[in-house]
């Protein structure tokens, strides 16, 4: 059975949300650290799972807002591990997608701790599995392309996306921000099709998830539900809106009976 080491650091993916979406490693390793550090995106119900003699503490942001700068996570992890502590440094999603896990890394090789990394299951595809929605198809997807709409601070804003997105392309935009206008702006700049299909899927694979889809032409004013947020646009998304087009049809025949009934 896994039983976390001491003196080193785990680099851990929580997964999406959903504790039975954990890698088995990932927890066994909550079970036995001595120190968990977390982001506030981790559920309550995967910190639950954390052994209860564990020192638990979030390292996360609030409205973009950090807790403690990413030097001092440095030095938490760091000095935890020089004091012959297990580590876990818990991620939401996978701790090498868009998790800052290079300057951790570096950090922490830099300091001569060992260090592993645990993989978890990233959002793009809890929300694929969740929508039972392929990102790749053989006859309109075979590239999948992964970009954040976060930027480093002090870096100069760029666009999202900018030149040709080949038409066999899935797009998925993690931490797109709350307005959509300014990633619609990039796409239509860079020659994207108006028609092409968009769907922004709240909270993926937990009891809170919802989506909303529509045409490039409309993901400016398109309304999403709570953070985090990701949009995937290409056509393999078009059976979404195929699917959300066939639920308001049937939904408007349902009212339109029941009002002739009465």
């Amino acid at each position: 059975m896994t039983i976390a080491d001491k003196g080193k650091v785990y680099l851990v993916g929580a997964g999406p949300g959903d504790p039975d979406l954990l890698t088995v490693r990932a927890l066994r390793l909550l079970e036995s650290a001595d120190v968990v550090l977390h982001d506030d995106l981790v559920p309550e119900l995967v910190l639950r799972l954390i052994h209860k003699h564990a020192l638990v503490t979030s390292v996360g942001k609030r409205c973009g807002r950090p807790r403690i700068t990413q030097s001092g996570i440095h030095s938490l992890m760091i000095d935890a591990a020089r004091r012959g502590l297990s580590v876990v440094r818990l991620k939401s999603g996978d701790p090498l997608v868009f998790g800052r896990a290079a300057e951790e890394l570096a950090a922490l090789v830099e300091a001569e701790i060992p260090v592993e990394v645990v993989p978890g299951i990233t959002a793009a595809f809890a929300a694929g599995a969740a929508l039972t929605l392929p990102l790749t198809d053989r006859k309109s997807a075979s590239k999948l392309i992964f970009v954040t709409g976060h930027h480093a601070e002090g870096k100069d804003a760029t666009p999202v996306w900018s030149g040709p997105l080949p038409e066999d392309a899935t797009l998925v935009v993690y931490m797109p921000g709350r307005d959509f206008s300014s990633l619609a702006n990039d796409l239509k700049r860079a020659g994207v099709p108006c028609d092409v299909s968009c769907v922004a899927i709240s909270r993926a694979a937990t009891p809170e998830q919802s989506h909303t889809a529509c045409r490039l032409a409309e993901l400016a004013a398109l309304k999403s539900g709570a953070a985090p947020v990701l949009v995937m646009i290409g056509h393999a998304m078009e059976p979404v809106l195929a699917g959300d087009a066939e639920m308001v049809d049937t939904m408007t025949r349902t009212v339109a009976a029941s009002v002739l009934t009465d």
